[in-house]
């Protein structure tokens, strides 16, 4: 079946807080609050420097999305297109749902004149790792640090 890839509207911001939702819960055991994960991807399109999201549909219903924020590299002189929030309804898994997502935003990247594409994944992940890499993309020899407050 033919998987379409859109911009995401307001009209899909249930549809991606529910499966950002559900990809917290099925990778890290973590449980979103309702109002923050609303307030979060609504931000996106109140503010598109934040980025923007795409959608994936087969058979005109939405299954999967993702989330593409930029970070500016000094050195390169450009913008990285970070893909984040990244989910697939379990109906939709295995029938190339992320990769035409990826495929669009490899594109679209490529188009803006972005300087490539990053990702990040846990790291016990390891099919999640075998696709990136199934696509083309190399590990980095960078760790990531953080401090939430």
């Amino acid at each position: 079946m033919s998987i379409e890839i859109r911009i995401a509207s307001r009209d899909d911001i249930a549809h991606i807080a529910q499966w950002n939702t559900a990809m917290a819960w099925e990778t890290e055991q973590k449980a979103l609050s309702p109002v923050v994960i609303g307030r979060g991807v609504t931000a996106v399109f109140d503010e598109p420097r934040r980025g923007f999201y795409l959608v994936a549909e087969r058979a005109g219903e939405p299954v999967g999305c993702l989330l593409v924020t930029y970070e500016w590299s000094d050195w390169r002189a450009g913008d990285f297109w970070w893909i984040q929030s990244v989910y697939v309804v379990e109906s939709a898994r295995r029938e190339g749902v992320f990769r035409s997502l990826y495929d669009d935003a490899k594109q679209r990247a490529s188009q803006a004149g972005a300087v490539g594409l990053r990702l990040y994944v846990e790291t016990e992940n390891e099919r999640a790792q075998r696709t990136y890499a199934g696509l083309g993309m190399e590990r980095c020899h960078y760790f990531m640090y953080e401090a939430e407050f």
